[in-house]
């Protein structure tokens, strides 16, 4: 499987002539949707959903499908049984990955603004995206990406994440907000320059991809 980092949240698992879409967002390139067979979404937030571009793509392909927890669905009322509702403990087969659900709530943002659902997928055991939450799935993880910087999150937490998961490696996401300064040093911190975590850490450019 190959993984491409399209854009701040949003990454495309590929596997032959299947192409998994997971948080295509306000701030993910457009190329994202070309060929997709199917769309995770973790949660509401325009920076992982955008619902005018996720009805066009529905619109333009009656292939397509949507897994996401059961607020984003109900933005997407009226596009009828292609759009499934998952939540915490779910395995469910999406083109031909399997994909286990895990997580219920976004990170709290501050105590003053309302939470909302959010979930976290893992796919094919492989690589596990949480969305906006650091959700430890209780199972091994080869490849965690790891929300680099939110503004519910402070890069202490983000270590400790990455000490409690002990996954294989690390790949940023949720990037965007950090200028290319900021980028160098939150990297560092949680790579050789910072306190120590088990799991290597690298980030990927948009439009660059590995192979998991």
């Amino acid at each position: 499987m190959q993984l491409t980092k399209l854009g701040h949240a949003c990454v495309v698992l590929s596997d032959d002539d299947r192409r998994l879409v997971v948080d295509p967002g306000a701030f993910t390139e457009e190329s994202a949707w070309a060929g997709a067979s199917a769309v995770l979404i973790t949660h509401e937030h325009a920076d992982h959903f955008d619902p005018a571009r996720t009805r066009a793509a529905l619109d333009a392909d009656p292939a397509l499908e949507v897994w996401t927890n059961a607020s984003v669905a109900r933005q997407l009322a009226g596009a009828g049984p292609r759009v499934h509702v998952v939540g915490a403990g779910d395995a469910v087969q999406v083109a031909g990955f399997d994909v286990q659900v895990h997580g219920e709530w976004h990170a709290v943002i501050h105590p003053d603004v309302p939470r909302i659902p959010n979930v976290g997928f893992l796919v094919d055991g492989l690589v596990f995206h949480p969305g906006d939450a650091l959700t430890a799935p209780g199972v091994e993880v080869p490849t965690l990406l790891v929300p680099l910087s939110a503004p519910w999150s402070k890069t202490a937490e983000v270590i400790d994440y990455l000490r409690e998961v002990r996954a294989g490696r690390a790949l940023a996401v949720h990037d965007a907000l950090l200028s290319d300064i900021g980028l160098g040093i939150v990297g560092g911190l949680l790579g050789e320059r910072g306190p120590g975590t088990p799991t290597p850490f690298a980030r990927l450019a948009p439009g660059e991809s590995v192979q998991l």
